[in-house]
């Protein structure tokens, strides 16, 4: 059974529907104690760092993912979800869960001169990837540079490189699939990106 974290700063609606056109098995909850017997975990975000932790304290998500983490248990964060699992963000100054070694930085940060160029912050709509460092199980069977929806304003930057399996390429190389262990992330929205994203969500629910 798949759980989905909702904590009040999730994409969870369309979450529940790419999970039942792919006729997956699946319980959402604002109570940790209702997952706890899922074999995975689905933790979507929308919104805003701080907002997002503030509310993970409040539902007690924090202590429970940390716990299902430390049990090697598979994870999937998307968007939100795949940045608050590394240490801190520059979004709201926030102290992050910690799971992954790294920073979330905003496009700003990065290369000041975006804007100058012309080029729109946030980085939103379609954009292919490319793997890194030998890609992941959840791309499997996923056809050679697909497009993904994204739509963010801070990036992922990782103490390791390695755990990076997947990059776009906007002005900057965008981390966009991470796996670190049982960790999996996507930056960009597979359960918005039709075909190719619902291979990643069938692959990482169904291995």
């Amino acid at each position: 059974m798949i759980g989905i974290v909702d904590y009040n700063a999730g994409n969870i609606k369309s979450v529940e529907r790419a999970l039942t056109a792919l006729g997956i098995s699946y319980v959402i909850s604002k109570n940790p104690e209702d997952l706890k017997d899922c074999s995975k975990l689905i933790f979507p975000g929308v919104g805003e760092a701080a907002y997002a932790m503030d509310q993970l304290k409040k539902s007690g998500f924090d202590v429970f993912l940390r716990n299902w983490v430390k049990e090697s248990k598979p994870l999937l964060g998307i968007c939100l979800g795949s940045q608050i699992i590394f240490e801190y963000s520059e979004e709201g100054d926030t102290q992050c869960l910690g799971f992954i070694k790294g920073k979330i930085k905003h496009f700003n940060s990065l290369d000041d001169s975006m804007v100058k160029k012309g080029i729109k912050i946030p980085h939103m709509g379609w954009n292919n990837i490319t793997e890194q460092n030998g890609g992941s199980k959840i791309l499997a069977n996923v056809p050679k540079d697909s497009d993904f929806y994204f739509v963010h304003s801070y990036v992922i930057c990782p103490e390791d490189k390695s755990v990076v399996k997947a990059t776009a390429d906007y002005e900057v190389q965008v981390p966009a699939v991470i796996q670190c262990g049982n960790i999996y992330a996507c930056q960009f929205h597979p359960e918005k990106s039709g075909e190719k994203g619902m291979m990643i969500l069938r692959n990482f629910c169904e291995d």
